[in-house]
């Protein structure tokens, strides 16, 4: 039964031959050029041109012959054929990884021979490849200088467990822009900036050395708001970035241009090494990544530069600056936050701000440093502080933690209406101010308070529609935009021409003429008559 199916499918593939090559034989004699055919037929040119230049006897002497396996991969069937059945979305580029992965004594072969042999098993055992979606299309940029730039970026999926579950893996991917040496880092939970931190340092030390600049995209791990709600760097991440010498670039938002090599890097992480990997832990799929990495995704000739980067990397390294020695870094505690906003120190508890507690997992890192007790949040960022207390069974409670805002709120909030003018716009702005910086909005209404001057109607109007239709919810903006349109004006009236006051003394003056008519006595005009 096995030879029948093996007989039906070389006849059907030799019958696709012979009709291919004919229709190749009538398009030439229409007149039609490679291309021409190639989009017609479907054929890959160089199978056109082959098909060109055979006659119809050498072409039919040549169908004839038996379509072998090559010889050299033959022993290797049975396991290529139970990878494509189980998992037929597997490219062949795939397929040799797996290969070299699982036998160490595979003959060393070319790509294209192994996509031979893939593709007839593909076609012996009628195993097609599912069609994958249009790829997005990437302006060509320049290429940067040796040791010039890094790209990172993060990724995840799923992977299937050994007991038939589902496992989410997430992964910190970095690759040098010019050689395309890459690295690949994975966790099985998200990365935060203290966990993505120590992935930059183990990059480092497999690059060999520090990139001058770093692009990264907005990504929360990085950057959060704390100025007015404007972006700046987490403090975990920026006191890293203080310890290398690199510089931190932030693209723009959905700007595939200038970070494509590395959205590349992570599609290639998850369609050639993660595509059909069982998970086991985190630790054996990082030693499996290494060897991935070192003899694939570093290894193999990259598509775009036609070079291999674990060579192009030999040159790089020679201009990366050096690693700096990490200072050691303090052990932080971890202390539960308990339900009303308090934790428990030797036999105290200090208070925390409101909404430290989030559920029963909530945690707080806690430093001493001589007498005072730091606070900071799980990812490292300083919640508040409080002077260590030397009794037992205290209660120490920060006023601000407690206190009612919300009185106060409401009567800075009549204040900056005051200050913007009681209209509908200065309340609309209020409003989407309030929405977009909830956390930073009474800052907001005290910078107002704080830095506003006398500003004219007009000048409020304007600064405030201008504000909202450019989506500008920043005190400081706002101060800035009503400040310089005060300034402006200003300007324009002292670039006028002076106009000098008359004077009213009813006598000459060096410029002008008195203004008040003299008046003559009536015995004068007697005298005249």
């Amino acid at each position: 039964m096995g030879s029948m199916y093996k007989n039906y499918n070389q006849m059907n593939y030799q019958k696709r031959k012979i009709i291919m090559w004919y229709q190749v034989q009538e398009l030439t004699h229409q007149g039609l050029n490679k291309s021409q055919i190639h989009q017609q037929t479907g054929l890959d040119r160089a199978t056109v041109r082959k098909y060109q230049k055979m006659e119809e006897d050498e072409f039919h002497q040549w169908i004839k012959q038996a379509v072998n396996l090559p010889k050299k991969l033959a022993g290797y069937r049975k396991f290529v054929k139970e990878l494509l059945s189980q998992k037929p979305y597997l490219s062949s580029a795939q397929v040799e990884d797996r290969l070299k992965e699982h036998y160490e004594d595979l003959p060393k072969i070319h790509s294209k021979t192994v996509y031979n042999f893939v593709m007839s098993i593909r076609r012996q055992y009628d195993i097609p490849k599912p069609s994958k979606p249009k790829a997005r299309v990437f302006e060509k940029l320049p290429e940067p200088l040796f040791g010039k730039q890094a790209q990172v970026d993060f990724g995840q999926t799923w992977l299937m467990t050994k007991q038939g579950g589902r496992k989410k893996v997430c992964f910190f991917s970095m690759v040098l822009s010019r050689s395309r040496y890459k690295f690949v880092l994975f966790d099985d939970k998200p990365f935060t900036a203290k966990t993505a931190s120590e992935a930059h340092h183990h990059a480092f030390i497999y690059f060999q050395g520090v990139p001058k600049e770093i692009l990264y995209d907005q990504d929360s791990v990085f950057m959060h708001n704390e100025n007015l709600g404007d972006y700046l760097l987490t403090q975990a991440f920026s006191d890293f970035c203080k310890t290398q010498d690199f510089k931190a670039v932030f693209c723009r938002k959905a700007d595939p241009q200038s970070k494509g090599k590395i959205e590349s890097v992570v599609k290639y992480v998850k369609q050639n090494f993660l595509r059909g990997r069982t998970f086991v832990n985190k630790e054996i799929l990082n030693k499996q990544a290494l060897l991935w990495l070192a003899r694939t995704g570093n290894a193999k000739v990259h598509s775009t530069t036609r070079l291999i980067p674990s060579g192009q990397w030999e040159e790089e390294k020679k201009h990366l600056l050096p690693i700096k020695q990490r200072r050691q870094q303090k052990q932080l505690n971890s202390y539960k936050v308990r339900k009303d906003n308090t934790l428990c120190y030797r036999s105290n508890f200090y208070s925390l701000p409101l909404g430290t507690y989030k559920d029963k997992e909530s945690r707080v890192l806690i430093e001493v440093v001589e007498d005072k007790l730091n606070i900071c949040s799980s990812e490292g960022e300083q919640i508040c502080t409080h002077r260590l207390c030397t009794a037992r069974g205290q209660s120490i409670r920060n006023t601000d933690h407690r206190r009612e805002k919300s009185k106060t709120l409401k009567e800075h909030q009549r204040q900056v209406l005051d200050i913007l003018g009681q209209t509908q716009t200065a309340k609309e702005y209020l409003e989407l101010l309030h929405k977009d910086k909830s956390r930073y909005y009474r800052d907001n209404l005290l910078h107002i308070i704080k830095n506003h001057n006398d500003y004219s109607e007009e000048d409020k109007k304007e600064a405030l529609l201008f504000c909202i239709e450019n989506k500008i919810f920043n005190a400081r903006y706002l101060i800035d935009i009503l400040d310089k349109k005060q300034a402006d004006h200003q300007k324009e009236k002292e670039s006028l021409p002076q106009i000098k006051t008359v004077e009213t003394t009813g006598k000459y003056t060096s410029d002008y003429k008195y203004n008040e008519v003299e008046k003559s006595n009536v015995n004068q005009y007697e005298k005249i008559f």
